[in-house]
């Protein structure tokens, strides 16, 4: 299995600790030493893109800036990097993403992805006006996935549904080439929908005998929709030229992290309604100790931080050899980020890339 390449954009802010802690998280406001500005953003993006990653993922959330129009800025700062649109479906109409997504597509030269993001937890998702529970988001982003794929054909519809209601539908100037979709999601309610309409299924960094049995599990409802998909993990790196000096970085980091923040996010997480943040909290378990849960893999940074919570830590080669083990799983997108953004893109554009090259893993651009 060769592996495509993309970076992440922190439209949090940007640090040399953990980013993507919200307030409530680390128990108060927390002000990062890189704003999210155009500028620091552009300087992202344009390291992502002369790293050889292939795509950038945007987040999305109350704590970030908006991804789509982030992004669509960002678009003339580059000439190929794509942009992975993270975006919550309870919060937009399907015909009207369908159409944002086609202009986006015809004004960036087709490098649009998508990442279906169906919801966060409760509390946040009624801050977006959305009173929904964890199954019935599911299967509202089920009728939305349909409606989309329905605009983006061109021709006129009608839709009637438990969650959306279309008459007269139709996208006069769908896209040349679709978006792909990518969709994460661990619940027994999720899978099905990544069955039926993703192109790509996420998962965040389990161990690799985890994410095993989850693929497998995929990639067995997807056949019984006659179809096949391709499968992406989200995970963190620290590399560095030795393991000591990777390991060190990680202790400094984890050394950053207040011990009342880390009882407080592992309170909530734990009894999160997202299966997969529950994962991740059952990795860290919300202590400091014995962090590393399977070689190279360390689940410091899931203490604090909600979504992805765990990172490659090794020496560059440690690091590409863990990303080849996952491969061998079938993992073919891997969405890696690190601290800060900036200089870990160059880093692993420079030192574990090459290695990854060198052993024919690389997927043609």
């Amino acid at each position: 299995m060769t592996v495509r390449l993309h970076w992440f954009l922190p439209t949090t802010g940007d640090d040399r600790s953990v980013v993507g802690v919200t307030a409530r998280d680390s128990l108060q406001s927390r002000t990062t030493t890189r704003p999210p500005t155009l500028d620091y953003l552009a300087q992202v993006a344009r390291a992502a893109e002369s790293a050889g990653f292939e795509a950038v993922l945007t987040p999305t959330g109350s704590d970030c800036e908006d991804s789509w129009l982030t992004t669509a800025a960002l678009i003339p700062q580059t000439s190929r990097l794509k942009y992975l649109v993270a975006f919550r479906p309870g919060v937009i109409a399907p015909p009207l993403a369908a159409q944002m997504a086609a202009t986006y597509q015809r004004l960036s030269g087709g490098r649009l992805l998508l990442n279906i993001v169906t919801g966060s937890d409760a509390d946040e998702q009624r801050g977006y006006g959305d009173f929904l529970g964890h199954d019935e988001r599911y299967a509202r982003t089920d009728e939305f996935l349909t409606l989309l794929h329905t605009a983006w054909t061109g021709e006129p519809y009608d839709y009637e549904g438990a969650h959306y209601r279309v008459a007269g539908g139709r996208l006069r100037r769908p896209p040349l080439a679709r978006p792909p979709v990518f969709f994460g999601g661990s619940s027994e309610a999720a899978l099905p929908v990544a069955a039926r309409h993703a192109d790509t299924y996420l998962t965040w960094g389990e161990p690799p005998a985890a994410v095993a049995r989850k693929i497998a599990r995929v990639r067995e409802l997807a056949a019984a929709e006659g179809r096949e998909l391709s499968y992406g993990i989200r995970l963190h790196v620290i590399s560095r030229d030795t393991a000591q000096e990777a390991w060190a970085e990680a202790d400094r980091i984890l050394a950053t992290l207040d011990p009342a923040a880390i009882r407080a996010a592992h309170e909530r997480f734990a009894a999160s309604e997202s299966a997969g943040q529950r994962a991740m909290a059952a990795l860290s378990r919300g202590s400091t100790d014995r962090l590393e849960i399977h070689p190279n893999l360390w689940a410091g940074f899931g203490l604090v931080r909600p979504g992805a919570g765990t990172a490659l830590v090794g020496s560059h080669e440690q690091v590409a050899e863990r990303i080849e083990e996952f491969a061998s799983l079938g993992i073919e997108h891997f969405i890696l980020s690190g601290q800060p953004h900036l200089e870990e893109a160059i880093r692993f554009g420079e030192c574990v890339r090459p290695l990854l090259a060198a052993d024919g893993q690389l997927a043609a651009a």
